[in-house]
């Protein structure tokens, strides 16, 4: 049985915000790394904490980085941020520097998604040195070798969320909405809904669940509703997505690629795409702003193609109450943030790596594996 939450995953957050970022990322191959510690102590140790961003330009990602930067300072421990600018070579020449300079533990949010041989070279590097490991928000293993790579050191921990969740919530949420406006959202009449998928990242877990079960979870509430299944606008893209070429899940793929789409499927041809799917909100944001260009979206009462994405970040949210976009599914940047600060508190304090993680959703298969819950949102919270 999955351990159900006894407290609020947010608890303490509101603070994050008062806390100052690092400086930008610089050009690959470099550190790009900011030193930081001396807040209040919480735990009184010498750790001396390394943590590596697949890219700090990712704006959930970003998020993340502000809320755990506050929580380090708080824990009062030495940490130096690093962004690899998505690139593996880099982030393992960044890995290698830290554990040669002092690290007495690493915190790493993996460029290379889903790929066992990338993380067990990380996972060796952590066990030669003889310290500490935590993965955070992007998958370090497939379904098929769940375990693999956690279970095979001791004091390593994973952070992050149960990959097919916001896929199935953006699935739901999507399939109600549709079924519920229908008529409204059939633009040429035809009985179905012809939409656009955005896809993050080939390869990542999270990218894949989403593109697969928001398109599936709506067309079964469809079909039960007995109504029509969304159907891909081009019927000749046998992938049913578009997605960024170079990984980033980036506003400027989204918005190329809607912009090309609308040249040619709109209303003046009669086959205008009517709903556009988004493995995350940046890409979103970049299709809303090829629909302003268009004239939809403006947030002003006019025409509108609903928009879905997936992070709650700010810029979605202030995109939703402005009426320019539909909905999101929030991931929780600041309780998986604090997840990790509590882990990093453990290895500060001299603690098992797990101690103290009853309150946390674990894995059914993987004991060292937490996952951070998702919720939906549309500016109703």
């Amino acid at each position: 049985m999955k351990k159900k939450i006894l407290a609020t995953l947010l608890t303490g957050a509101l603070a994050i915000g008062l806390f100052a970022g690092c400086g930008s990322g610089g050009n690959a191959g470099t550190e790009n790394d900011t030193q930081k510690g001396g807040g209040s102590k919480v735990a009184s140790s010498d750790a001396n904490i390394a943590v590596f961003y697949y890219t700090y330009s990712d704006t959930y990602i970003a998020s993340v980085r502000t809320a755990l930067d506050g929580q380090l300072d708080t824990l009062g421990v030495t940490y130096q941020d690093y962004d690899a600018n998505s690139n593996q070579t880099t982030q393992n020449e960044q890995i290698d520097t830290a554990i040669q300079t002092g690290a007495t533990a690493l915190i790493v949010n993996i460029v290379t998604s889903g790929s066992v041989d990338v993380s067990s070279q990380i996972v060796d590097k952590a066990k030669a040195a003889g310290i500490p490991l935590i993965f955070f928000n992007r998958a370090v293993e497939d379904d098929e070798t769940e375990g693999d790579v956690l279970g095979s050191y001791d004091e390593c921990a994973f952070v992050g969320t149960d990959a097919p969740e916001a896929g199935h919530m953006q699935g739901d949420m999507i399939g109600n909405y549709v079924k519920d406006n229908f008529d409204s959202l059939d633009l040429n009449g035809d009985g179905k809904i012809s939409y656009a998928m955005f896809m993050g990242q080939l390869g990542n877990a999270e990218a894949i669940y989403r593109t697969q079960f928001s398109v599936e979870d709506a067309n079964k509430i469809l079909s039960d509703a007995g109504m029509g299944e969304l159907e891909y606008f081009d019927s000749s893209n046998s992938d049913r997505y578009q997605v960024d070429q170079d990984g980033n899940w980036s506003a400027t793929a989204a918005n190329n690629y809607m912009t090309t789409n609308l040249s040619q499927y709109n209303e003046n041809n009669n086959n205008m795409i009517e709903l556009v799917i988004c493995n995350n909100d940046s890409m979103a944001e970049g299709a809303i702003s090829a629909l302003n260009d268009k004239g939809y979206n403006l947030g002003d009462g006019g025409k509108m193609i609903p928009v879905f994405g997936v992070d709650a970040t700010d810029a979605a949210k202030q995109l939703i109450a402005d009426g320019k976009m539909t909905g999101t599914i929030m991931q929780d940047a600041a309780g998986m943030a604090e997840c990790i600060a509590d882990l990093a508190g453990n290895i500060a304090s001299g603690k098992d790596l797990m101690d103290g993680t009853d309150s946390y959703i674990i894995s059914e298969k993987v004991s060292n594996k937490i996952f951070i819950p998702y919720q939906v949102y549309t500016g109703e919270k």
